[in-house]
């Protein structure tokens, strides 16, 4: 165990609300607790929520594998602390991280400010600005979320055809809709939302500032609109991955494969295509032809670690946060921002109603993203161009 804590960093699967690591949700996580040890064996012994980065090289044999206490020393606590102080807020959840991490600004703050000329106040002095974009943001471009009117495609809730397993048990199924969305998605044009996020950091650049884009869409907008630092947690509808040799590629095609033209309508009385899986979308790789599955991260699947240790870098850095368009339900990227707040960096959140993140900002803005973020990132008095 001692190799496998070492070499791999473990990361966290998609899931929405607080549910999962139930296991180690109560436990206090002070720098001299005794529950340290019990940390460890929770980790340890839960499989199914933590996955090791590099599976061939340092992930053990589970079905061998039995939970046992460790003795809080060594290299295991070396790894442990490192991962409980900087992973926790990814893998544990709202509850625990904030009873037992969070201090000051996060736990004090009850009821946002709203007034504009407070934010750009902070705006102007900031150096390293990390937005944090969902879902939301794209709606305004008429790209469909997975809530609300879209949460049903055909007769099955969008978020179950989103998972590994569908993938696995009908390829054909999930492929009509996921190029459905990706037909959708390639359409549409970034709103004003999109387009001030991407004037801003082209502005700010100029003037030794930062902007970074942490977002959890999975369309191209952000970069269509002229962003060019944009961390993408989720993956990438325009990019297909082969499940045979793992090859990542940009992926426009339109249709995708011929066999999906003009399939993935939406309507409940249209059938399946149930399209041979020789027939759906192939590596072109040399010697190859592996199936293609679109480069998402499915419900249940571990975040890509090099994308999470970038965010985990940029959410270190950063001196002013906006939180922008997410419904601040599907975890970890639901920490984000909260875990930004906990270093008592100034957090904004803009959406069109509150979420449950809301009390642990500093600012809240109301309505739509594409006409509350302009005027907030439009270029201040104080600006020298």
């Amino acid at each position: 165990m001692d190799g496998w804590m070492d070499g791999c960093a473990p990361t966290c699967p998609q899931v929405e609300g607080e549910s999962g690591f139930n296991q180690i949700r109560d436990i206090a996580l002070g720098a001299e607790s005794p529950d340290r040890s019990a940390v460890c064996a929770a980790v340890w012994s839960g499989r199914h929520q933590f996955e090791p980065v590099s599976r061939d090289d340092c992930r053990p044999t589970w079905a061998d594998a039995e939970p046992r206490p460790l003795t809080p020393s060594g290299n295991i606590i070396k790894r442990m602390t490192m991962l409980l102080q900087n992973r926790a807020v990814f893998a544990l959840g709202l509850r625990m991280y904030s009873t037992h991490v969070m201090k000051g600004p996060l736990m004090d703050k009850a009821n946002p400010n709203s007034e504009l000329s407070e934010f750009r106040k902070v705006f102007s002095k900031a150096k390293h600005i990390a937005i944090i974009t969902g879902a939301g943001v794209s709606a305004e471009s008429g790209v469909l979320t997975f809530r609300g009117e879209n949460e049903k495609w055909r007769k099955w809730k969008s978020q179950d055809l989103s998972t590994p397993e569908a993938f696995s048990r009908t390829p054909s199924r999930v492929w009509e809709f996921y190029h459905y969305r990706r037909e959708l998605a390639m359409n549409k044009t970034p709103s004003a939302a999109h387009l001030a996020i991407a004037e801003c950091e082209a502005r700010l650049r100029k003037q030794g500032r930062s902007v970074v884009v942490i977002t959890q869409c999975t369309d191209d907008l952000h970069r269509q609109a002229g962003s060019k630092n944009v961390l993408k947690v989720h993956g990438s509808l325009m990019e297909t991955r082969c499940v045979s040799c793992g090859y990542v590629t940009v992926n426009k095609r339109s249709p995708i494969c011929a066999a999906l033209k003009d399939k993935g309508a939406p309507d409940p009385d249209v059938p399946d295509a149930q399209i041979p899986v020789d027939k759906l979308p192939r590596c072109g790789e040399s010697d190859c032809n592996g199936l293609l599955r679109p480069n998402v991260v499915f419900f249940g699947e571990t975040l890509d670690s090099h994308i999470l240790t970038k965010v985990e870098k940029e959410m270190e850095t950063c001196d002013l946060c906006l939180v922008v368009g997410t419904s601040s339900i599907v975890y970890p990227a639901a920490m984000f921002g909260p875990q930004i707040a906990s270093r008592g960096v100034p957090v904004a959140e803009f959406n069109t109603q509150t979420t449950p993140k809301t009390e642990y900002f500093m600012y809240h803005f109301q309505g739509p993203c594409g006409a509350t973020l302009p005027p907030a990132l439009a270029q201040h008095e104080s600006e020298v161009i």
